[in-house]
């Protein structure tokens, strides 16, 4: 591979307002709200807001898991929050996660509203709270969390930054396209391998460590991700087929894609979830 740059970066950096892409008018160097907007509360105790993309699928498949095995004290009112109009720089969801990112949650059934933000440690919260889908002590807890935060450390920032410059950045470069697909490769090899003596990430259990690398890998090697299926070669990764599908099935998964989502397939579409009727 022949690398030619005329880039050459400045002393200082400086932000461009029109430099990045496809989502340049979202991203900023600065943190804080833009605008005041106060954020809508339904009935439920929890309230999320949200979006369907991997990170806020996690979340939303997590309630209807805990729904779907007879919680009914996890019901919850998901409401979007559009990110490309900036909804998320808003003063009632930057109070909740000042990083204006989504998933973000305000659990109201607590003496004090509970604010929790990143999609990991919502999965925490919520299986601590219900005791479910997180092993309670021991080995296979720790096991559980290390894929977590396999995931989160890594799986979105390379599958994200993979999809960005196969998908979505104004030009193809050939260097940060191959430097991610390599890494992309080695964490789906990563998981293949595991998966190859054991049904699930942590061990015979379906748990929250499946359920936040899901929406990102398994959704990346089923085509639902950045259509990039033949350029990594997935069909060689039998193994994390094999378990992206069995999850896939799941009907409370099926449900968890569905909420906060406004493109694609209409059938598959849920603006916002306030009910278990809305899915009918």
């Amino acid at each position: 591979m022949s690398i030619k740059s005329t880039y050459v970066p400045p002393k200082v950096w400086k932000w461009e307002k029109d430099n990045g892409g496809k989502f340049a008018n979202i991203n900023r160097p600065v943190s804080g709200a833009t605008h005041h907007n106060e954020l809508p509360i339904g009935e439920h105790p929890h309230q999320l807001y949200s979006l369907g993309t991997p990170n806020g699928v996690k979340v939303t498949v997590m309630f209807e898991e805990l729904l779907a095995l007879g919680f009914n004290d996890a019901e919850y009112d998901s409401w979007l929050i559009d990110i490309g109009s900036g909804e998320q720089f808003g003063s009632g969801f930057v109070a909740i996660n000042p990083n204006s990112k989504i998933p973000a949650l305000f659990d109201h059934s607590t003496p004090e509203p509970t604010r929790v933000f990143e999609s990991g440690a919502i999965l925490v919260y919520l299986a601590e709270k219900f005791d479910a889908f997180l092993p309670s002590s021991g080995v296979q807890r720790t096991e559980c969390l290390s894929w977590l935060f396999w995931q989160m450390g890594s799986a979105a920032f390379l599958g994200g930054g993979f999809g960005h410059f196969y998908a979505y950045a104004p030009e193809k470069l050939e260097y940060p396209i191959n430097r991610y697909a390599m890494e992309v490769k080695r964490q789906l090899d990563v998981l293949d391998q595991t998966l190859a003596s054991r049904e699930f990430l942590a061990g015979d259990d379906y748990t929250i460590a499946d359920m936040a690398t899901q929406p990102w890998y398994g959704m990346l090697v089923s085509g639902s991700l950045y259509k990039a299926q033949e350029f990594l070669d997935v069909k060689s990764y039998s193994n994390v087929l094999r378990w992206a599908e069995t999850i896939q099935n799941r009907e409370a998964v099926q449900r968890g894609l569905r909420v906060n989502r406004v493109w694609g397939d209409k059938k598959r579409q849920l603006r916002d979830r306030h009910s278990a009727s809305d899915f009918d």
